[in-house]
């Protein structure tokens, strides 16, 4: 099993590697998120970007995802990512209202 580390940051080899069972996200839904400025707003949270580094950091991936997922604000975080990566059908049609 391979595991991203802060030595190891993840590659876009990464996202691609067939072999793996779990979820990929696009890239191109990756490249959304770093244009939200909500999720820019939530970073700028001192308390979530440790959170976030705790999790990175953690050898038991699942359980520091476990944990993180009990703080509201990450939670908060953990919506509006899958608020941009998985919108729902009423986002997408107020989405296409703006333009």
């Amino acid at each position: 099993m391979h595991f991203i580390s802060a030595e190891q940051p993840w590659t876009v080899e990464d996202l691609l590697d067939e072999d793996s069972q779990t979820d990929k996200v696009p890239l191109q839904k990756l490249q959304q998120l770093g244009d939200s400025e909500a999720l820019k707003g939530l970073l700028r949270n001192p308390h979530l970007r440790r959170l976030m580094m705790s999790v990175d950091s953690s050898e038991d991936k699942a359980k520091a995802m476990q944990d993180a997922m009990q703080e509201p604000l990450f939670v908060e975080f953990a919506d509006q990512c899958l608020k941009i990566i998985e919108p729902t059908e009423t986002e997408n049609d107020y989405d296409d209202d703006e333009f």
